[in-house]
C-alpha cells in the first residue's frame, strides 16, 4: 500500500558540510515547507528560490535555496520538495523539528526510494542499486552499481522472461491441441527456445556471482608457519607497514584486518598467526583463531618458504586446516622467489582440483601483480568489466529459476506437458521476485530498512 503522508529527512550525510539538503516527498509537502519559510509566495516548479526557514515563532533559522518537483516528474513520482541550507548538522536538526511540527512525518530508511519503487519509477534492483552505489566499495563497484541502477541487470532479466513467455506460449498450445496431431511440444521452435533460455540464464548468474562478489566483497586469508612472510605480504599487499614484521617466530598472535582492493574487488585480508605446535597458550588460541578464518575464508593463500616441498605442504593442510571441502579457494604461494631464479607458476591437483601454485617475493614486489590477478580469479572475477552489481538475493533466486528450468527440461524430455508447464511457471514467479514484480511486502520491507535515511 502506498503512503500518502508527508516525509522528511536530510538527504545529504550528517557532517559539518559546506551544504545540506532536506528532502521532502508526499503531496501536500510543499505546503507543509511553506508554513516554515518567511516567504509565503509561490515556488515556480524546478527553479532554484531563495527563501528564509523560521521557526514557529518567527524566528530566523535558516536561509537556502528550495527547489519544487511536482509529481510526477520527481525521484519518487509523487510531490517533492528540497531545502539546501547550510550544513551545520545542529541546524538541520532543528529545521526537521520544524517540519515535523508543521505535519511531515520522519522518513523511515530507504522510504524515498520505496515510494519511487510503488510509483514506478524503478524496479526493485534500481531501487537497491541506489544503496550499493552509495557503500560501493571499489570503483569497479561503484560503475557496475551505476549500470544496474540504469537498468541493465532488470533488461537481462528481462530478456529471459521474454524467451520464457514465448516458451510457455508454445507450452499452452501444446496443451490446447493435445487431442490433435500436432507435435507442439518437440517441435524446432520449443527445443530452440529451450536451449536459448538455458544459455540467457547460464550467463546471468555466472554475472550475477560477480557481481555479488564486487557488491558484498570477499575475505582473504594469509596463512602458513612462523616467518614465511605473511606480514610481509600483507604489508606489501597494503603498501603500508600495517603489520609487525620481525625474524623472531611467533610475533602474530592476533588477526590483523587490512580493507583492500584488488583487481577491482573489495577485499579484508587476514594477517594470521603462524600454524606450528606451541605450548604457549596466547599462541595456541592465535593458531585456533587463524584455523577457523581459513576455514570460512572465500579465498585461502597459503604461504611456504622456497626451500619447503610442496607435498610437505599440502600434508600440512590436510592435517590441521581440513580444508577439502574448500579446495577450489586455495592458492599456494612460495615466497622468496628472488633466491629462485628459474621460479616458474605452476599448478598442483588437489582433490580433482586444480590449485595454482605462484611465486613472490614480499620484500621486492617480485610477483605481486600476478598474485592479484590468480586472487581476483578465484574469487569469480574474470577478464573484462562487469556489466551490473549483484546480490545474495539476487543470485538465489537465479539459481531456483536454474533448478525450475533443469526440472522442466526434465519432464520436456519425458514428454509431461502439464508437469512442464508449471515448472516454467515457478522459473517466471521466481525471475519475477528479482524486479520486485512479484515479491512479499515483508522481503520489500527487510529490503528498504537498510539503506540510508533521505534515501
Amino acid at each position: 500500500m502506498i503512503a500518502q503522508d508527508v516525509i522528511v529527512a536530510q538527504a545529504s550525510g550528517n557532517a559539518a558540510a559546506g551544504v545540506a539538503v532536506l528532502r521532502l516527498s508526499g503531496p501536500g509537502c510543499l505546503a507543509v515547507l511553506l508554513s516554515c519559510l518567511r516567504e509565503k509566495s509561490a515556488i515556480p516548479a524546478r527553479q532554484a528560490c531563495l527563501r528564509h526557514f523560521v521557526d514557529r515563532q518567527g524566528e530566523l533559522l535558516d536561509q537556502g535555496i528550495v527547489l519544487y518537483f511536482p509529481a510526477p516528474h520527481s525521484f519518487t513520482g509523487e510531490d517533492v520538495v528540497e531545502f539546501q541550507g547550510h550544513g551545520s548538522p545542529v541546524m538541520m536538526a532543528r529545521l526537521v523539528q520544524e517540519l515535523q511540527a508543521a505535519g511531515a512525518r520522519l522518513a523511515r530508511p530507504g522510504e524515498f526510494s520505496e515510494r519511487a519503487f510503488h510509483q514506478g519509477k524503478m524496479d526493485l534492483t534500481q531501487a537497491e542499486a541506489i544503496a550499493d552505489l552509495i557503500a560501493a566499495g571499489s570503483e569497479q563497484a561503484a560503475r557496475s552499481a551505476m549500470k544496474s541502477l540504469q537498468g541493465e541487470f532488470s533488461q537481462r532479466v528481462h530478456r529471459i522472461v521474454d524467451t520464457l513467455t514465448e516458451l510457455r506460449v508454445d507450452i499452452e498450445a501444446a496443451i490446447d491441441f493435445s487431442d490433435q496431431d500436432i507435435d507442439f511440444l518437440h517441435s524446432d521452435q520449443v527445443k530452440a527456445r529451450m536451449t536459448q533460455l538455458h544459455t540467457q540464464l547460464s550467463e546471468t548468474l555466472v554475472q550475477a556471482r560477480q557481481g555479488q562478489v564486487l557488491q558484498q566483497g570477499a575475505s582473504i586469508v594469509i596463512a602458513g608457519h612462523p616467518n614465511v612472510g605473511k606480514s610481509s605480504l600483507l604489508n606489501a599487499l597494503a603498501g603500508d607497514e600495517v603489520a609487525i614484521v620481525s625474524d623472531r617466530a611467533g610475533t602474530t598472535r592476533d588477526i590483523v584486518r587490512q580493507h583492500l582492493v584488488i583487481e577491482g574487488i573489495p577485499v579484508e585480508v587476514l594477517d594470521t598467526a603462524g600454524w606450528r605446535d606451541s605450548d604457549d597458550p596466547i599462541e595456541q588460541e592465535g593458531i585456533r583463531r587463524a584455523l577457523r578464518a581459513a576455514e570460512r575464508a572465500d579465498a585461502l593463500l597459503y604461504l611456504f618458504d622456497s626451500d619447503a616441498e610442496l607435498a610437505d605442504i599440502v600434508a600440512d593442510l590436510q592435517l590441521r586446516s581440513g580444508f577439502k571441502p574448500k579446495a577450489q579457494r586455495l592458492l599456494l604461494v612460495r615466497n622468496k622467489i628472488d633466491t629462485c631464479p628459474h621460479w616458474q607458476d605452476s599448478q598442483l591437483w588437489i582433490e580433482s582440483h586444480p590449485c595454482p601454485v605462484v611465486g613472490i617475493s614480499a620484500t621486492t614486489g617480485q610477483g605481486l601483480q600476478g598474485l592479484r590477478q590468480t586472487l581476483a580469479s578465484i574469487l569469480g572475477k574474470t577478464p573484462g568489466e562487469l556489466p551490473f552489481l549483484a546480490r545474495q538475493r539476487h543470485v538465489q533466486a537465479l539459481q531456483e529459476a536454474a533448478t525450475h528450468l533443469q526440472a522442466a527440461q526434465e519432464q520436456w524430455r519425458a514428454g509431461m506437458v502439464d508437469l512442464l508447464a508449471e515448472d516454467l511457471r515457478l522459473m517466471q514467479k521466481t525471475l519475477g521476485s528479482i524486479t520486485g514484480e512479484v515479491l512479499a511486502d515483508e522481503l520489500l520491507g527487510h529490503i528498504f530498512s537498510s539503506f540510508c535515511i533521505g534515501k
